[in-house]
C-alpha cells in the first residue's frame, strides 16, 4: 500500500518562510506527476504547484514568485519552498502524487493527510 506523508506545516509570521515536505513509502514502481494542493475554510481545493518525474514545474498565479516546488527521485520526495507568506496562503495543504505500485499496470492518484500552515502575527 503507498502512503504519502506531508511534514513541515505550522504558525508563521507574515513574511516568513516555510517548507513543506512529502514523502511517499510502500510498493512504489514509479511516480510520476507531484503536486501540493491547498484548502482554505470555506473554500475548494487549489493546485499550488505541480512538478513532472522529469522536473518541469507549474505553479498557480497567486504563488508565483514566492513558492517554489522540487523533488527528490531517490528519496520518493517532494518539497514546497514557501517564501514571503501572506495570511491568504493559510489553508491546509496536501500533497498529491500519480504512482504505480508494484503489481499495477497503470498508475493511481494518491493524497496526504495535509498540514496546516496558519500565517497571522
Amino acid at each position: 500500500q503507498v502512503q504519502l506523508v506531508e511534514s513541515g506545516g505550522g504558525l508563521v509570521q507574515p513574511g516568513g518562510s516555510l517548507r513543506l515536505s512529502c514523502a511517499a513509502s510502500g510498493s512504489i514502481v514509479r511516480i510520476y506527476s507531484m503536486s501540493w494542493y491547498r484548502q482554505a475554510p470555506g473554500k475548494q481545493r487549489e493546485l499550488v504547484a505541480g512538478i513532472t518525474s522529469s522536473g518541469n514545474t507549474n505553479y498557480a498565479d497567486s504563488v508565483k514568485g514566492r513558492f517554489t516546488i522540487s523533488r527528490d527521485n531517490a528519496k520518493n520526495t517532494v518539497y514546497l519552498q514557501m517564501n514571503s507568506l501572506k495570511p491568504e496562503d493559510t489553508a491546509v495543504y496536501y500533497c498529491n502524487a500519480v504512482i504505480q505500485q508494484l503489481g499495477d499496470m497503470g498508475s493511481n492518484t494518491y493524497w496526504g493527510p495535509g498540514t496546516q500552515v496558519t500565517v497571522s502575527s
